[in-house]
């Protein structure tokens, strides 16, 4: 088991499971949540539903992972450690959906978060209609919090959602249809608006995180970076408001300190902090080195 240290007693970091497809490069996808994961001081463990042939140009090929397969994957995972959080993102089938949903209502992780994942940035499909109806039914009611862009929740709840207003409306179709939290995540709106929609005791509350829109070449895997975000952080034990706020700062971030990669659009930079750590240690080397030499 791996750990992390904070000052003299080390303590072992929250496991994140995430449930995705390969994305060869690694600007989303399994790969790519690995990254995100480690970037919030967790510990990752995978279950890959689906290889694609893909680059920053697009989605070309699609082969989901026999669903058997899946099923003795998670099963081997959680026999042997102790999962704080679940992501889930590209399933690529119905099978698939249906053998996660199985798992997931065996196993009964502490956070489930959905990123309903339909088609790619591209326009690839990426799960047929009945995987979609089969999402609806069997994962929606088992997630803790589901987190669909304006056009995944469109394409559920067949509402047009352009605007904040029309977010609003989505996000309460999704409730009726067995959904306990929702985040309408707004990033090609002008302004960056996501929108969390949670249940409380009080009932449903509604709460706005707002930012400027980053004009940037490089957004590949925004999705899957906010969804495997929160669920670190809810892995952490943070509460779901808290958990999206800092998850959309990380996206902001990572869309801020990315490079232009590839021909197409490019990845965000999961790992920016460690540019930040090996700047702060370099500065602490120089001042040593100069302590020294006086």
């Amino acid at each position: 088991m791996i750990s992390v240290y904070s000052g003299d007693m080390a303590v072992t970091p929250p496991i994140v499971l995430t449930i995705a497809g390969f994305d060869p490069s690694s600007g989303a996808g399994i790969t790519a949540d690995i990254k995100t994961i480690a970037a919030h001081e967790c510990y990752g463990v995978s279950c890959i539903t689906a290889l694609t042939v893909q680059s920053t140009q697009g989605v070309r090929r699609v082969e989901p992972v026999e669903p058997r397969i899946i099923t003795e994957t998670l099963q081997e995972l959680v026999s042997d450690l102790e999962v704080a959080s679940v992501h889930i993102g590209m399933l690529g089938s119905v099978l698939v959906v249906q053998a996660v949903a199985d798992f997931l209502r065996e196993a009964q992780p502490p956070h489930i978060v959905l990123d309903p994942i339909l088609k790619s940035s591209s326009g690839a499909d990426l799960l047929d209609g009945p995987g979609r109806e089969c999402l609806i039914q069997k994962l929606l009611p088992l997630a803790e919090v589901i987190t669909p862009n304006l056009d995944e929740a469109s394409a559920l709840t067949g509402l047009a959602v352009t605007n904040l207003s029309q977010m609003g409306a989505a996000a309460a179709r999704l409730h009726s249809l067995g959904a306990a939290n929702v985040v309408v995540t707004g990033g090609h709106l002008e302004k960056a608006i996501d929108l969390l929609s949670f249940t409380t005791s009080r009932g449903v509350e509604q709460e706005v995180f707002k930012a400027d829109r980053q004009r940037s070449g490089s957004t590949h895997g925004t999705g899957c970076a906010f969804a495997t975000a929160l669920a670190c952080h809810l892995a952490h034990g943070r509460g779901l408001p808290e958990a999206v706020l800092l998850a959309k700062a990380y996206v902001a971030a990572a869309i801020a300190n990315a490079h232009p990669l590839g021909l197409g659009v490019g990845p965000v930079h999961h790992l920016y902090r460690m540019n930040r750590q090996r700047r702060a240690s370099a500065a602490v080397s120089e001042v040593e080195t100069a302590h020294s030499r006086n």
